[in-house]
């Protein structure tokens, strides 16, 4: 039997990571999961007033998260199912040291870690990035109300901070393959040849062998 797969996407606020998902667990079988966001009740206040609703935007979804990866760990993972999530949990730590005070952060931080000791992680992580202009076009593209007072200034920052973990990722677990992709160059969900060139570097990047249907 193969090795189950985990593979996350990861990248900022509508970048695409959720179609591409879809579209991996439609071409290889895997089982798909999907972040929980919009059903978060703190997330349209906290794009309203980031400073305010933060620390209960972060919590929330950390401990969502905390409990799909958990059920995925022990109904697929476990079990040989290789599975494909649009999200990967540190992304926690990327938003909350944007947005928490040190006081919250400190506190934050140690729950993260508690938490997460003993999660799965992935086989192969796919980074998503693209200009500002580009991931707000396609925020505005997709047209959820949540989203309609996201600021260009928190985006290009969250690139930013994307860009700096995935540094520093690469060097403290050179063992983990990262696929960054280019959203400006890459249109996978209009373009049926983006989307073949994208499953290539995927399969070229990870052994071929370990993509049969799970």
């Amino acid at each position: 039997m193969p090795i189950p797969q985990f593979i996350t996407v990861e990248g900022p606020i509508g970048i695409g990571k959720t179609s591409l998902s879809r579209a991996i667990n439609q071409r290889y079988g895997y089982h798909l999961l999907q972040e929980i966001v919009e059903e978060n009740p703190f997330l349209g206040r906290f794009y309203d007033n980031i400073e305010e609703w933060s620390f209960q935007t972060e919590m929330f979804f950390l401990c969502n998260r905390y409990k799909q990866l958990a059920d995925i760990s022990n109904l697929h993972l476990k079990q040989g199912h290789s599975v494909v999530s649009d999200y990967n949990i540190f992304k926690n730590t990327i938003f909350a040291q944007r947005t928490l005070q040190k006081a919250e952060l400190d506190k934050y931080l140690k729950i993260y870690d508690i938490l997460t000791s003993d999660m799965p992680q992935s086989t192969l992580i796919i980074h998503l990035s693209a200009s500002v202009e580009t991931i707000m076009q396609r925020i505005a593209k997709r047209g959820r109300e949540i989203e309609n007072n996201i600021d260009r200034n928190y985006i290009r920052n969250l690139s930013d901070d994307y860009e700096l973990f995935f540094e520093r990722h690469r060097y403290l677990h050179p063992d983990v393959p990262i696929l960054q992709l280019d959203g400006d160059q890459l249109d996978f969900v209009e373009r049926s040849e983006d989307l073949e060139y994208v499953f290539r570097m995927i399969e070229e990047t990870m052994n071929k062998e370990q993509f049969e249907h799970a």
